[in-house]
């Protein structure tokens, strides 16, 4: 619970034991390990790379003739995975050697950011924000954490808008369709009259200003909902100003061009909006007769995953093998 007594479990976010020691616990790790079951010699990639557990997990089973290529927006967590997974090359186990290519960038730049012609075996596509990118106040994407400038940018390097620059500068009537489009929010157009009024007396700078805002909106009846009403506009306006679901749409048309014959993709949803992507992706995959998926439903975390993640409890895991063979899932 928050102050105003509201439950903020998000979609995506992260809460009490939900990190590691490295500040991050990686969603459906054995599921996604079986599924993808990659083998010595595969070539690899992560997507989001985050703080590099799956990562690391793959690269140890593809070994020194393997090799693996992984993308993150954040330098900061780029630089840390960096670490961890030249540490584990370097230490005398069955990953020295290794090939490592790091890119900071999105993922949607899979088709012209690896060498022309070269195939991948292994794709994983986790696609929840990072929990140290919830976690520090800095960042502004959670209410949760404190009140902090409103960011919410993966890539703080990139000069593009901040939350605050779109709540103050955006039409109120585009803000509407943010609400609506990315949160499925159904007082979106109320919530974007507050946000009008209340930026004409003084701007939105903070993760606080604008949860008030969106609790204002909603007024006693806010306090009957499960969640925070302020989490589906923080979901929506997240993904707006790191363009998220343009970014997979992009993967997703590029994917299977770059995929190997019997090549895996596994990709994590963390709301309904991206699994429909995905879900939607792999049917026109199978009609095409391109493959199968391995998953006839989204796989989720266990009971005792949830407990111990609460993460994980709004992931959802989708694979799809390339090329011919029965789906085993």
């Amino acid at each position: 619970m928050d102050e105003a007594g509201f439950e903020v479990e998000a979609e995506g976010e992260s809460g009490a034991g939900s990190g590691d020691a490295v500040g991050h616990l990686p969603v459906l790790m054995d599921a996604v390990m079986r599924l993808l079951s990659p083998a010595t010699g595969e070539r690899v990639v992560d997507c989001t790379l985050g703080r590099g557990g799956h990562a690391e997990a793959l690269l140890r089973a593809v070994g020194a003739s393997g090799g693996l290529t992984g993308f993150d927006l954040d330098g900061g967590n780029l630089a840390f995975a960096r670490s961890r997974l030249e540490a584990l090359i370097a230490e005398g186990g069955p990953a020295e050697g290794a090939g490592l290519r790091l890119v900071h960038g999105s993922f949607a730049s899979l088709a012209t950011a690896l060498p022309e012609g070269e195939r991948v075996d292994v794709l994983l596509a986790d696609l929840g924000v990072a929990s140290n990118q919830i976690d520090e106040p800095s960042r502004g994407m959670s209410f949760r954490v404190a009140d902090a400038p409103l960011d919410m940018r993966m890539d703080r390097d990139s000069g593009g808008p901040t939350a605050a620059d779109l709540m103050n500068e955006a039409p109120v009537e585009q803000i509407a369709d943010w609400l609506w489009r990315y949160g499925e929010e159904r007082l979106s157009r109320r919530i974007a009259r507050k946000i009008g009024e209340a930026r004409s007396r003084s701007p939105i700078r903070t993760t606080g200003d604008l949860s008030r805002i969106v609790r204002a909106a909603y007024g006693p009846s806010g306090r009957k909902q499960r969640i925070d009403p302020a989490t589906r506009a923080f979901q929506a306006i997240r993904i707006v100003v790191n363009g998220e679901l343009d970014a997979l749409d992009r993967l997703l048309q590029a994917l299977p061009g770059r995929m190997a014959d019997g090549g895996r993709a596994a990709l994590i949803a963390f709301h309904s909006l991206e699994d429909r992507q995905v879900k939607r992706a792999m049917q026109r995959w199978a009609g095409d007769g391109r493959g199968e998926a391995l998953t006839r439903k989204p796989l989720v975390a266990d009971a005792a995953e949830q407990a111990r993640n609460r993460r994980s409890r709004s992931a959802k895991l989708r694979v799809f093998r390339f090329g011919a063979g029965p789906a085993t899932g």
